[in-house]
């Protein structure tokens, strides 16, 4: 039987790996088992470590499992993060590439950029609203390196919460002038209708997902920090993506946000 600290390296190396030679890998639930939600963790911070060693820069997380329908075939009650780094945001008028890429979907979130730390201990929902100096439309492209996107919660946690890229848009609101759980999403592909939803589909309030985010990390030992960006959580489902095809989410009071997406390297 491999013991737990193994299992930690050898699904941190299977996960690496699947990314380095974009080829994705068998699940390593076969290593870590489907309902141990620490372990997953404990393999995501190995990766960020790595990750961190090697020059990379962190710019926020992103939360992922907010809709109680994908909880419930998940079978799980909680939603989970992931990392986000600076080589992941995509945003800007260029094209963003699929090469780095191995399964890319792509979904409409709401994006919070703060304006001060959320490490206090009595950490509510007045204080996560006051902490958030803005608001964005986004694009999370999420990604697996898991084959098939045959994922269990503790597969997807360990796969940094099946993190890829993200776009954010142009258009800063402070939420004195938008009220997230209020936000009516489109997501259209080439100008089809393609996914939709609501801010309530966000754990009721994508205010409340960015709050059990400020708990959960701050747990961690690693709470968020001004100047960071947090994904929310996908506002309608993840829609696949390929090169060729033109993205664009419109949330209501945030205006839009487009992608187009290509095969080819960008600088």
């Amino acid at each position: 039987m491999t013991s737990l600290p193994d299992a930690v390296t050898e699904a941190a190396d299977r996960l690496a790996q699947a990314q380095l030679k974009r080829v994705p890998c068998a699940p390593v639930r076969d290593l870590l088992g489907t309902t141990d939600i620490d372990t997953a963790y404990a393999v995501q911070r190995r990766l960020t470590a790595r990750r961190l060693a090697a020059g990379a820069v962190v710019t926020g997380r992103k939360i992922g499992l907010t809709s109680t329908a994908v909880q419930r075939q998940l079978g799980v009650d909680q939603p989970d993060f992931g990392v986000l780094f600076a080589d992941m945001d995509a945003s800007g008028p260029g094209p963003v590439s699929t090469a780095r890429l191995l399964q890319p979907k792509v979904e409409a979130e709401i994006a919070f950029v703060l304006g001060a730390d959320l490490d206090a201990e009595d950490l509510d929902l007045a204080a996560v609203r006051a902490a958030v100096e803005h608001a964005t439309a986004a694009l999370e492209i999420v990604d697996s390196r898991v084959a098939d996107w045959d994922i269990a919660i503790t597969d997807t946690i360990a796969d940094n919460g099946s993190s890829g890229l993200y776009v954010l848009g142009d258009t800063a609101v402070p939420l004195k002038a938008f009220e997230p759980r209020d936000a009516v999403t489109r997501l259209y592909a080439d100008d089809q209708l393609v996914s939709e939803g609501l801010g309530t589909d966000c754990l009721g309030d994508p205010l409340e997902a960015l709050l059990w985010l400020a708990r959960t990390v701050r747990e961690f030992g690693d709470p968020l920090r001004a100047g960071q960006v947090v994904l929310a959580g996908a506002l309608g489902p993840m829609v696949s993506v390929r090169a060729g095809v033109t993205v664009r989410a419109e949330i209501s009071g945030l205006g839009t946000v487009h992608a187009t997406f290509t095969d080819k390297e960008v600088s």
